[in-house]
């Protein structure tokens, strides 16, 4: 079987809701990633095989497949095919580990990975009615949550909570403070500003012009954020006690790629492999704890790599909510030393459908900068699921 490698990635900063990156459309987003992937790599944009992207709305500008249209904004010659997947959370995660399995099963030898999302430009979407000339049916924002819900799954208990009631759910399961989710927030902050102040994500980074000027650092940090200021924002879910605002990760935009090469090109075409795919996982569990996915696909991820825990040198876990990331690092006994070491999606941001994919962006320049032989990125997902993806360096 031949192996996945991973060469090399780039990505957007991260836009805050209505910020920096709201006049920018998601398929130019995409554009911007793909094409600075292979200006990076320095190959023939002709030699791509395929590129598969993750996206979460498709409702509006990223819809009729964006990966295609990634491709072709990005002047790559027009017979590049492209194909959009969707996982929710965990698309861009979803599409990488699809490119891997592709090139151990022969069927590629370059293809790029990624994902993108603007949940600014996410549109409105409006029910048809049944009947002609009826009246218009429901509107929904598609930035983020549930819509146009089936029936028979709302009877089913729990199954269509909020994102913000699942993350309740974990909080009371495990026992989760409001305390600690708030520390947890903080920390998040912290390490992301000296992160930021280190220059550890220039090399990720790629510009992406504006009406107003280059945007090239994440928009979403807040240094300011202090334990008292958290403790004073209201939980959002009625009746809950700890989920709010200040300790879950936000509304955002950004796109993320990598390009992902079989060995034979890696030797072909003279490329620099940073990381061998080692394992893909992707698990279901029960909607309503859906923050407890990456426990699960973790301990699968593991299960088939035969590695353990302790191998793991460093981890991007993405950081939904506050709750489901600590429930996760304590069930499976991670060292938090070693989890978002440079902040997480409560102060980077958690563009859907990019994030699986800026996780792995961001790993793969951890495992060089800390040394780290194995590495693992993971997240939770909407309805309840769990994907996790584990890296050895080379």
């Amino acid at each position: 079987m031949a192996e996945a490698y991973l060469v090399g990635g780039a990505r957007t900063p991260v836009g805050r809701y209505g910020g920096a990156l709201a006049t920018v459309r998601p398929d130019d987003l995409a554009a911007l990633v793909v094409g600075e992937v292979v200006r990076r790599a320095d190959i023939d944009p002709g030699l791509i095989e395929e590129i598969i992207f993750g996206a979460a709305t498709q409702a509006g500008e990223d819809n009729r497949n964006v990966a295609r249209m990634a491709g072709l904004l990005a002047g790559l010659p027009d017979h590049v095919p492209g194909i959009t997947v969707n996982r929710l959370c965990a698309s861009g995660m979803s599409a990488i580990t699809m490119a891997a399995q592709a090139i151990r099963a022969g069927d590629a030898d370059l293809m790029i990975a990624g994902g993108v999302e603007s949940m600014t430009r996410a549109p409105w979407v409006q029910a048809k009615p049944e009947r002609p000339w009826a009246k218009p049916g429901a509107q929904f924002d598609t930035s983020i949550g549930w819509r146009f819900v089936n029936p028979k799954l709302a009877a089913r208990d729990k199954a269509t909570f909020s994102m913000s009631e699942t993350a309740e759910e974990v909080a009371r399961l495990d026992g989760i403070t409001r305390l600690e989710a708030d520390a947890f927030a903080l920390r998040s902050h912290q390490r992301a500003a000296a992160a930021i102040d280190a220059g550890h994500f220039v090399d990720e980074i790629v510009g992406v012009p504006t009406q107003k000027g280059e945007v090239l650092v994440d928009e979403g940090l807040r240094r300011d954020t202090t334990l008292e200021g958290l403790a004073a924002l209201r939980p959002i879910v009625a009746g809950g006690s700890v989920v709010t605002a200040g300790n879950a990760s936000s509304l955002n935009d950004g796109s993320s790629a990598i390009l992902v090469a079989s060995g034979e090109a890696v030797k072909k075409y003279g490329l620099t492999p940073r990381a061998r795919v080692v394992v893909g996982a992707s698990v279901g569990l029960a909607p309503e704890i859906m923050g407890l996915g990456p426990v699960v696909a973790t301990q699968r991820a593991l299960e088939r790599s035969g590695l353990d825990i302790a191998d793991l040198g460093a981890i991007e876990l993405n950081e939904a909510f506050a709750t489901q990331s600590i429930a996760c690092i304590r069930r499976l006994g991670l060292d938090e030393e070693i989890v978002n070491r440079d902040g997480g999606a409560i102060a980077l941001g958690h563009p859907l459908g990019s994030s699986g994919a800026r996780l792995v962006v961001t790993l793969l320049a951890r495992m060089e900068r800390e040394n780290a032989g194995h590495g693992l990125a993971t997240m939770c997902i909407g309805v309840g699921q769990g994907s996790a993806l584990i890296l050895e360096r080379v």
